[in-house]
């Protein structure tokens, strides 16, 4: 399949993204495109595998739904009701059903976990960090594979991300989102 030529200084909308039928993977952000890595590492695999498989197993039979990249979740601009935010995080966790749909995410998830990558690090440290906090994402965990941590993000009442913690070597992480009735051993994510 070939590759589309696309001009990344223009503003782009969700409608004109799903037009986009190629192999390459990318996300907008506030309208423009930031290519994504092409494939992860194993290393980022296996740890994504064992977060989704913990949160898998807590969520059968319960309201909430996790899911993982890549799958859009897309963010609505509140004045213009329109779409010029699409990212494929690592994996989400959706308690309103309702946001689900064939596509992926209509709104905000409850969390939001991203693996960084040396080639993608400061746009999760740093402009993810951002459009989640600005869009309301309660819960947010960017796990560092080399240095075997992650750190922990809740949003407080004034809508801004505060640090809960770095957990590391045999923490468990309680999932604030569930009123700490999960919690997740650091010795099981980053088991290979």
């Amino acid at each position: 399949m070939k590759t589309l030529n696309l001009d990344i200084h223009k503003r782009y909308t969700y409608n004109d993204y799903v037009t986009w039928f190629d192999d390459v993977r990318r996300e907008l952000f506030d309208g423009f495109i930031k290519l994504m890595s092409p494939s992860p590492t194993l290393k980022h695999q296996i740890i994504s595998g064992n977060l989704y498989r913990n949160f898998s197993v807590y969520l059968q039979g319960k309201r909430c739904k996790v899911l993982y990249a890549p799958s859009d979740v897309r963010f609505i601009e509140k004045d213009t009701n329109e779409i010029y935010t699409v990212t494929q995080p690592d994996i989400y966790i959706v308690c309103d059903l309702t946001k689900l749909d064939a596509q992926g995410c209509l709104g905000s998830p409850d969390l939001i976990i991203e693996i960084i990558s040396p080639k993608n690090a400061k746009r999760d440290v740093k402009d993810k960090f951002d459009l989640y906090e600005k869009y309301g994402v309660r819960e947010y965990w960017i796990v560092n594979p080399n240095d075997e941590n992650i750190s922990v993000f809740l949003l407080d009442e004034s809508g801004k991300y505060k640090l809960v913690r770095i957990y590391a070597g045999d923490d468990a992480i309680p999932v604030n989102i569930f009123d700490g009735a999960l919690s997740i051993d650091l010795t099981e994510v980053f088991e290979e």
